[in-house]
């Protein structure tokens, strides 16, 4: 499967940019480093080593994926090869999934206009922002 480490340890920036859960490892560094990616419930640093059987969290966007790791590789591969690295908790699934619903339900009840505003539109708008309300 993936080219496993000879230690059996991975630098986590390393592993999700191989897992293909961001697309680079300086993205994967920032998640890491902002609080996005959590090691077994406890932040961690970009150079945390993870091994087979560690449990994470990661935060992207909306969602928030609770996965096992199930085996390490050092190389980023194609999708369907990347989504073996890991098993994602069926609670996690279960949540996402309800949590994906509750936003369509309540998408339908924000309003959006149909169009963008013209230029001139958007000229009313910041006079009517800038003006002071006294």
């Amino acid at each position: 499967m993936g080219q496993a480490t000879p230690t059996n340890k991975l630098r986590l920036d390393k592993w999700l940019w191989a897992a293909r859960f961001f697309k680079t490892r300086s993205l994967a560094k920032a998640a890491i480093e902002g609080g996005k990616v959590q090691l077994q419930g406890q932040r961690v640093k970009v150079s945390r080593e993870v091994s087979v059987g560690d449990i994470l969290k990661i935060r992207q966007g909306w969602d928030e994926k609770t996965v096992v790791i199930l085996d390490l590789s050092d190389q980023r591969r194609g999708a369907p090869e990347a989504q073996q690295l890991y098993a994602e908790t069926p609670e996690s699934a279960a949540r996402r999934a309800a949590e994906a619903d509750a936003r369509k339900a309540a998408g339908g009840m924000i309003e959006r206009p149909a169009n963008r505003p013209t230029k001139k539109q958007r000229r009313q708008i910041h006079r009517f922002k800038e003006t002071p309300t006294e």
